[in-house]
């Protein structure tokens, strides 16, 4: 059974946002002409990013009625107390193809892609999970109900880092899902956990990691954004 890398691996391994600038891997007119083909005036119940081709999105894209943006655009502060700008992390959203995620994880997200973000890019079956700040998600229509799968490492270094998932409507937020990330040291270990919003009427999704209140950038990426129209 194939296995993930573990994370320091991965990022020796990964490719530099410097790829891009190649073509073969630039997404941003195929994730933007499935939007205008299908018409941006309606949210899609589901969003697994399996029709894109693997390769960096850039700072923002539009898919199946969800314009995605704002992605790692702040600095902040890693568990150590050492500091980070974003350009350190990195701002672009990137398509992966993580087919070897999914042999250890089958009941995670839709094989073969996924969603993650920052710097860096393993081609093929292998996945890097990308560094997660924040990332907003304006909807083409206001939605009752917003559910994502994330895959992310816990305990190690990211040990008690709280990811959000919050909802918005006109600006305000109305209502925000979280979860605390695994505190038992030792070596990372990547785990899964599903984030819901319903009962509220939104227009706009935002993910995003604080530790202590604050910014920062464990490891993430995401699948099956499932969004349900508001009556």
């Amino acid at each position: 059974m194939k296995r993930i890398l573990p994370s320091a691996l991965l990022l020796a391994l990964a490719f530099s946002s410097a790829a891009a600038t190649n073509p073969d891997l630039g997404l941003g007119t195929i994730a933007s002409d499935y939007v205008y083909a299908n018409s941006f005036e309606q949210i899609a119940p589901l969003s697994d990013y399996d029709d894109l081709t693997e390769g960096f999105l850039g700072a923002s894209f539009l898919y199946r009625g969800v314009s995605y943006h704002d992605v790692n655009d702040i600095g902040g502060v890693f568990p150590d107390g050492s500091t980070f700008t974003p350009d350190d992390v990195g701002r672009d959203f990137i398509i992966e193809d993580a087919t070897d995620l999914f042999v250890d994880f089958p009941t995670f997200g839709s094989s073969p892609n996924v969603l993650t973000f920052g710097t860096s890019l393993v081609p093929g079956p292998n996945v890097t999970i990308g560094a997660l700040v924040q990332a907003s998600m304006d909807l083409a229509q206001p939605a009752s109900a917003a559910s994502l799968e994330a895959a992310f490492y816990e305990n190690g270094p990211w040990g008690g880092i709280v990811l959000h998932l919050d909802a918005f409507l006109d600006g305000v937020q109305v209502a925000t899902d979280s979860l605390t990330l695994s505190n038992l040291g030792g070596r990372d270990n990547v785990a899964t956990h599903t984030f819901s919003i319903s009962g509220v009427t939104f227009d706009a999704l935002r993910f995003h990691a604080t530790w202590n209140d604050q910014p920062t950038a464990p490891r993430v990426l995401i699948d099956n954004l499932r969004l349900t129209p508001a009556p």
